[in-house]
């Protein structure tokens, strides 16, 4: 491919994107760039993130095998960083395939992350 190709935005689909966008603002030190019922977007890494409101959305479970994306964050501790993500309203699912490895955990909507050291 002769193209550069930049990724500049993941989006997720929700129920409510003004809470989701606020909890990985939060959570990535990032900021809230635009915020309605329909959208919102959270700016400040190295990609946008995205939040598109759909009605009735269903999350995509853990483990469940429909999932179809899910974000690795890299921090410096994952257990400080597990405890505070969890106090944004991050939950730690039973199912934890990474062994000391990583982490995995949802976001209020469901939505699966890792958590892995490193960055």
């Amino acid at each position: 491919m002769t193209t550069t190709i930049t990724v500049a935005t993941v989006i997720f689909d929700c129920q409510n994107p003004a809470a989701l966008a606020d909890f990985y603002a939060k959570a990535t030190g990032g900021r809230i760039s635009h915020s309605d019922d329909g959208f919102a977007t959270v700016e400040g890494g190295p990609v946008g993130l995205a939040f598109q409101r759909v009605n009735g959305y269903r999350s995509p479970g853990w483990p469940d095998d429909a999932k179809h994306v899910h974000l690795d964050l890299q921090v410096a501790d994952v257990e400080i960083a597990v405890k505070e993500l969890v106090g944004l309203g991050a939950a730690v699912p039973e199912f934890q395939p990474g062994g000391a490895d990583w982490t995995v955990l949802t976001d209020p909507e469901g939505h699966p992350f890792c958590v892995a050291a490193g960055g």
